[in-house]
């Protein structure tokens, strides 16, 4: 009887274990791997054009250095990017959340 209890005790445990380990995936952010593939290029483009227009800047986008991304409601993108403002290269935080429908909102623009 001892060893069925020990046996569901650890069968309980692991289950617990794998949950908790898939938890952590969904909405933890992860490392964007290719920073210069085609959507995070895009999306690092679109934060720059949405923040010219709510901070009315003329931001040129350059590049993607680094990003994560997060899987929520869709996915959140978090870049470092690069942009020219009068022939002046500056580094930018970005975050942008790409909801399911491929809707995209700029939630934060920041000047590193």
């Amino acid at each position: 009887m001892a060893q069925g209890h020990y046996r569901l005790s650890l069968l309980l445990a692991s289950i617990l274990l794998v949950s908790v380990a898939a938890d952590a995936r969904l909405g933890g952010w992860e490392p964007i791997a290719d920073v210069n593939s085609p959507l995070v290029r895009e999306i690092g483009k679109f934060a720059v054009e949405e923040h010219n227009k709510l901070a009315a800047t003329k931001l040129k986008f350059q590049s993607v250095i680094k990003g994560e991304s997060q899987v929520v409601a869709g996915t959140n993108y978090r870049l470092t990017l690069t942009a020219k403002i009068g022939g002046v290269s500056k580094k930018y935080k970005a975050v942008v959340w790409e909801k399911l429908d491929d809707t995209k909102e700029l939630t934060s623009f920041q000047p590193l």
